[in-house]
């Protein structure tokens, strides 16, 4: 898996440019974001509760695949955090078992993926969110999102090639 170098920021004014990653449609503005199944929560069965849970809240699944990161793709995934003092034990997790990574779609995706979430820490976490529900501590929390639209491009990028995600049913023809 070969990632595309992470984006350092926005590029121009806020607003001003559109990403590869939302479209517009009659309802306004559609957006697409990334998201992870974490190993603990795969392990432990609660994949399908947190699908039935993305399909609930108004998403749609444009792609899905189950993984088993390697150290090095894990690495490379968050090498964001390479200074940060969990770095080597949030690549060692990530890479303990099969995961599945997502690109959602939706209005403000990866605003309404975060709510849907929680907060990092299932114990700060409102209840009825998914890290709340499912997750055990910070690390083992059971969901990953972007928080941002350049990080969405990076992390959909790094497991889906453009293709791989399925153009919307009413999206008329298909993309060039």
């Amino acid at each position: 898996m070969t990632a595309p170098p992470r984006p350092a920021g926005a590029a121009g004014a806020a607003g001003s440019e559109r990403n590869l990653f939302t479209v517009d449609d009659e309802q306004g503005h559609m957006e697409q974001t990334f998201a992870i199944i974490k190993p603990d929560a795969v392990s432990s069965g609660r994949s399908g509760a947190i699908l039935q849970r993305i399909e609930e809240a108004g998403f749609r699944v444009a792609a899905m695949r189950m993984v088993r990161m390697t150290k090095a793709e894990a690495e490379g995934f968050y090498a964001v955090h390479r200074a940060r003092p969990f770095f080597d034990s949030l690549t060692t997790f990530m890479s303990s078992g099969p995961a599945v990574v997502l690109a959602l779609e939706a209005p403000d995706a990866i605003a309404r993926w975060r709510a849907l979430m929680g907060a990092t820490d299932p114990a700060r976490a409102e209840e009825g969110t998914l890290r709340r529900r499912y997750g055990r501590s910070i690390e083992h929390n059971a969901t990953h999102g972007s928080d941002a639209p350049e990080t969405a491009a990076f992390e959909l990028g790094y497991f889906f090639r453009g293709l791989e995600r399925a153009p919307r049913a009413d999206a008329g023809s298909s993309p060039a």
